[in-house]
């Protein structure tokens, strides 16, 4: 699936302020490697069904064994582990025989910086190693989806090391001598360099998939059920946008015969969020999570495309207007390569007269429902547009409800059928106090 810069922020998938975004949201790992590749996954949208279901797999493999997963790996063991393996001190001359013990107390005593560095670092790296070790014993079975299976077969192989083997036999730090640890720290240094920086990238990766599961269970979030058909469709009860504190639930079905969803209603009645709400439900379909809804089914699609934050560019000397009429024709472009897209506009033409813009968006609404390859989900205030488009078989009229009680504005954020009758903003000048001010201007 391809989702362009602009739609992942339309979307608030990544944002500008981080902590408003959903990646934000859905973060929980626990290192910083891992979050990193979090930020991988979640910037590479899934190919096909097969992969998308296999990835749904893994993640509810590692929840049925959530409880089981080795705490003693922590972010400070990475870092330490990783300082470990960068630091520029040298290891003991020997390994063996006179020299080693000769070599170890000159370490000890004359470079004992040194020494302490190494020593809180085997710590850690033991840490690491037993993690593993538990990793590979609870997670590693004959039913291990494959993309873990794979992961978890090349840490069981990197732990049969001869030194790693070693470590994993002694309980405590505090068995091993500083002789011998300073033996070990010359064998893993020289011989396990390697081995040991890929238990590390192995373990960034483990920790991505596991804050993924655990993002579903934290939010109690739904594997969506994907079907290979012909042509896109949606079908999502009780579907919310999981970014609000308290969010409303709505039921959409969009398919082949209703591929237009036109939806009206008052700034602030809930459009917008709708809109990425639906778009958020897709793309964590997607990426193999689960999705804010209590059920979804919907086939796949190769990408989502949003018009909903368009900007002018005054660098350019852009004015808004051709922005939206540049992001229009791009996405007129994107969707004409036959492929199943979800395209989601919000609010088309603001930047012209409203005659104008009425005009445009007719024409383009016009020219996009000759796709069957693609769902749209359009909100606009010019409700005047539905009449142009009362005759056309393959939309349908939705509106989000607001209603006026004694002067005062009340949403009710239900999604209903039909088209938005109200118009609301000289109401809401007036409630704002907004023509009062005006009146005492001098």
């Amino acid at each position: 699936m391809e989702l362009d810069k602009t739609t992942y922020y339309d979307l608030s998938i990544f944002n500008r302020e981080e902590e408003f975004s959903l990646f934000h949201r859905l973060d929980f790992t626990t290192t910083a490697g891992g979050r990193e590749y979090l930020r991988q996954l979640f910037s590479a949208p899934l190919a096909d069904i097969a992969t998308i279901e296999q990835r749904q797999q893994v993640l509810q493999y590692i929840l049925a064994q959530q409880a089981q997963w080795p705490e003693i790996i922590t972010n400070g063991t990475i870092v330490v582990v990783e300082n470990y393996l960068e630091a520029q001190i040298t290891p003991i001359s020997s390994t063996g025989g006179p020299g080693l013990l000769l070599s170890a107390v000159m370490t000890k005593t004359i470079y004992a910086p040194d020494y302490g560095f190494i020593k809180f670092s085997f710590s850690q790296l033991m840490n690491l190693i037993k993690g593993f070790r538990k990793l590979v014993e609870v997670f590693n079975t004959d039913i291990t989806p494959k993309i873990l299976k794979q992961l978890l077969d090349r840490a069981q192989q990197l732990l049969q090391q001869r030194e790693f083997t070693e470590l994993l036999h002694i309980e405590s730090l505090e068995q091993l001598s500083f002789i011998q640890i300073l033996r070990y720290d010359n064998l893993i240094r020289t011989r396990q360099k390697k081995h040991l920086w890929e238990l590390v990238d192995l373990y960034k990766k483990l920790d991505a998939y596991y804050a993924m599961a655990k993002a579903v269970k934290h939010y109690n979030l739904q594997f969506p059920v994907f079907e290979d058909t012909p042509h896109p469709f949606i079908a999502a009860k009780q579907l919310y946008h999981m970014i609000l504190q308290a969010p409303v639930s709505y039921d959409i079905e969009l398919d082949p015969k209703s591929r237009f969803l036109f939806l009206t209603g008052a700034n602030m009645a809930g459009k917008t969020t709708f809109i990425k709400a639906v778009g958020v439900a897709v793309f964590l379909a997607h990426i193999g999570m689960g999705v804010p809804a209590e059920h979804m089914k919907l086939s796949f699609f190769h990408g989502i495309f949003s018009n909903i934050q368009v900007q002018d560019n005054i660098f350019k000397g852009e004015s808004y207007f051709y922005s939206e009429v540049q992001r229009i024709k791009n996405t007129i472009i994107k969707i004409s390569n036959g492929r199943h897209w979800l395209v989601l506009i919000d609010e088309m033409f603001k930047g012209t007269n409203v005659e104008d813009a009425k005009n445009c968006s007719l024409a383009v609404i016009q020219g996009l429902l000759r796709s069957s390859n693609c769902l749209f989900i359009l909100s606009t205030h010019l409700y005047e547009l539905a009449e142009e488009l009362q005759g056309e078989k393959n939309i349908l009229f939705k509106y989000f409800e607001s209603e006026v009680i004694a002067d005062n504005l009340h949403f009710t954020y239900q999604l209903k059928d039909g088209i938005a009758r109200e118009k609301i903003g000289y109401l809401i000048l007036k409630r704002e106090k907004v023509l009062d001010l005006l009146k005492e201007i001098k």
